[in-house]
């Protein structure tokens, strides 16, 4: 490639990264690809004449790439994380109207598996990483620019382990950013006009996956027993399944509903009857706002048995569980009011929750990126249900944000795109974000004189 501006090779740079079949089913012996797509990335930022560090995140093909720009010397702000990962969720092609590695570009989209999530910030970040070295570009602050691995399966072999054994990579970082924020949420005012919402992640639910195991007495399926395994486990699972945890409105989301009845017009207060059911009126966003007005969990992996006539003596379910900032002592307080007498449970992951405040110079960076090429645009906190990267560079104290920008066609069900069949990201969309992208990297910092 040869073009020097971000917004000319961008698209390019995503469909590329999405054709590295980097499928991380959660199992390291057969996650794949992640080495092949780091080191092309090393490739491209060689090019531009970064000096890169490759490193494996403590198990073969884990790999990741690091390259830092040197900063204005003279401004005293720490460094900035500009992180993505690499990995990507399973796709099954036959479920797909393109194959999902194909990086397909067509009707104005392009297609495949981590288009949204999140080979387009990946690739945003590559190409003006690429283009800041090319042209002497100088930001305000350092920029460390991470592709990582193992995202989608919590880390472990990734961020985790990163922040673990090699926090030398992070020296000076103090604040960054990531994924899942800065799209744009089109909503209907009141006079008949609309607003664009740019939704900015300032917070997290925390992570809990947990195991179930219910124990019982062995024997033949043909006679009567009373403490079945199976049984004991399918109630549990079943009330824990219907259980709904009390409303809690933390900062982070009471400042978003304000907002958006703000613009609406809507009654969206803590008071308000059916607040899940008002949040629709929003469109499909609402699945992930709604996550994030109580604590969640979800059975999702059930165990049990090995023969139709015997009854086993232990069956297991896995539930995943989504705690809000501050409530996981009493989360797990209701959890155990919902278990049967010979059922326990076991953590199998933890990664604690996260949140900031949605203020300071990198949120008003944020702010003076998106007004100055959408003037109709109002950036906005919000909570996501899932998780990110952010959770292990938080252990180091770096302040996290996510703000990958996207202005997104009103229609769009972006929701619906994340590990999902026909995942795709509109062409203009990425061009936008890559402008976005490119005027908040380069204010990132305040200027000291």
């Amino acid at each position: 490639m040869t073009a020097t501006r971000a917004t000319d090779e961008v698209v390019g740079l995503i469909a590329d990264l999405i054709r590295f079949d980097t499928s991380n089913t959660g199992e390291p012996d057969t996650t794949k690809g992640e080495a092949e797509c780091a080191r092309w990335v090393a490739s491209q930022l060689a090019e531009a004449g970064y000096e890169t560090t490759y490193v494996e995140s403590g198990r073969p093909g884990r790999g990741n790439v690091f390259a830092r720009l040197a900063g204005d010397p003279a401004n005293s702000a720490g460094a900035l994380l500009v992180h993505s990962h690499l990995d990507v969720v399973p796709a099954e092609a036959a479920d797909w109207s393109v194959h999902p590695f194909s990086g397909a570009i067509a009707d104005g989209y392009i297609w495949g598996r981590g288009a949204v999530d999140m080979k387009d910030m990946a690739g945003m970040t590559l190409a003006l990483a690429r283009q800041f070295a090319r042209e002497g570009t100088v930001p305000p602050r350092d920029l460390v620019f991470a592709f990582l691995a193992d995202e989608e399966a919590g880390g472990t072999w990734g961020s985790h382990w990163l922040v673990e054994n090699r926090p030398d990579l992070f020296d000076g970082v103090t604040e960054a950013v990531g994924e899942v924020g800065g799209f744009s949420l089109t909503v209907d005012r009141p006079d008949g006009t609309t607003r664009r919402l740019y939704l900015v992640e300032t917070a997290e639910k925390g992570v809990s996956w947990m195991r179930l195991r219910a124990t019982g007495t062995a024997g033949h399926g043909s006679m009567l027993h009373e403490d079945n395994a199976v049984t004991e486990l399918a109630a549990t699972v079943a009330r824990i399944g219907a259980h709904r945890f009390p409303l809690v409105l933390t900062d982070a989301v009471t400042e978003f509903l304000a907002a958006a009845a703000q613009e609406t017009g809507l009654d969206l207060g803590v008071d308000t009857p059916d607040l899940e059911t008002a949040l629709f009126k929003l469109g499909g966003l609402a699945r992930i706002i709604g996550a994030t007005l109580r604590d969640t969990a979800n059975p999702t992996m059930l165990n049990a048995g090995y023969k139709a006539n015997v009854i086993p003596q232990t069956a297991e379910a896995v539930i995943d569980c989504r705690v809000l900032p501050g409530r996981q002592a009493a989360f797990e307080a209701e959890i155990d009011g919902l278990l049967g007498p010979n059922v326990t449970r076991e953590w199998i992951t933890r990664l604690d929750p996260y949140e900031t405040t949605f203020d300071g110079h990198l949120v008003d960076a944020m702010n003076a990126a998106i007004l100055a090429h959408d003037p109709n645009g109002r950036t906005v906190p919000y909570m996501l249900s899932g998780a990110t990267d952010a959770k292990a560079f938080a252990k180091l104290g770096i302040r996290c944000f996510g703000f990958s920008p996207l202005q997104l066609p009103p229609e769009l069900d972006f929701a619906a795109l994340f590990h999902g069949v026909d995942e795709r990201v509109p062409v203009d969309s990425v061009l936008f974000g890559t402008k976005v992208f490119e005027h908040f990297l380069l204010h990132s910092a305040p200027t000291e004189r």
